[in-house]
């Protein structure tokens, strides 16, 4: 298992799904916006479908793909009229479509060995054949400087029937951030501890714009989703592939 096994991705849909749920109006609009009322939507990345369910009741199709089987368990329910595999967003067959998602620094993790700025450079082309033209790519990524020089990052939460233990290191040389995350979970009367250590690989945002454009995309950036704001150290991205001549 790569990553968000069962008691996180309980844990995650239950208590970290507010993002998505506040970005949803914004990004539903801006499909309107681009001409797109409906068809097919590819999100990569998926995770507990709360998107997905969110474009569903939106009016649109939902094809979802997400490398963890635990997080898909939780989308099938979430959005039973979804389609979800389970697969790595960096080697999904992407169906054509109308437009793509990835939210949530999804491309920044490397729960796939196979990740990295090639196989990256390789999505945004697949990407862009998979859209139909006038079709948008639409992702947020995690940038260099998540943390001071040398600095660590401790946090903990919890809630009625669960507790998430956090520590953060980045490599500022490898461009690399590490979290080890200590899970517990309520099982009858006593908790159950796991542990997950989940490494993203931070790009500078300059540089992924530049990919974009020389993949023939026309892009603009964003701080945020409407009221969904991203840390000051993330970045989005809204790639359009130009419309047929």
């Amino acid at each position: 298992m790569p990553g968000y096994r069962g008691d996180l991705a309980y844990i995650h849909h239950k208590a970290y799904g507010t993002f998505a749920r506040n970005a949803a109006p914004a990004l539903i609009g801006m499909l309107r916006q681009n001409g797109i009322h409906a068809g097919l939507v590819v999100d990569l990345g998926c995770g507990s479908g709360i998107w997905a369910a969110e474009l569903v009741r939106a009016g649109y199709e939902v094809f979802g793909a997400d490398i963890s089987p635990s997080m898909l368990k939780i989308a099938k329910k979430q959005a039973p009229g979804a389609t979800f595999v389970p697969a790595s967003l960096f080697s999904v067959d992407i169906p054509d479509c109308a437009a793509i998602t990835s939210i949530g620094e999804c491309l920044n993790y490397t729960l796939d060995p196979a990740s990295g700025w090639t196989q990256l450079r390789r999505l945004f082309r697949r990407v862009h054949d998979a859209l139909q033209p006038g079709g948008l790519f639409v992702f947020d990524i995690a940038q260099p400087g998540q943390l001071p020089p040398a600095a660590q990052r401790r946090e903990h939460w919890q809630g009625e029937d669960w507790a998430v233990l956090l520590q953060v290191t980045e490599d500022r040389r490898r461009h690399l951030l590490t979290r080890t995350i200590t899970i517990f979970r309520k099982a009858g009367r006593l908790f159950r501890k796991s542990q997950e250590v989940h490494v993203l690989r931070l790009y500078e945002g300059p540089a992924i714009l530049a990919a974009l454009e020389r993949t023939g995309f026309r892009v603009r950036t964003l701080r945020g989703y409407g009221t969904a704001r991203l840390p000051r150290t993330h970045i989005a991205f809204v790639a359009r592939k130009p419309d047929a001549k």
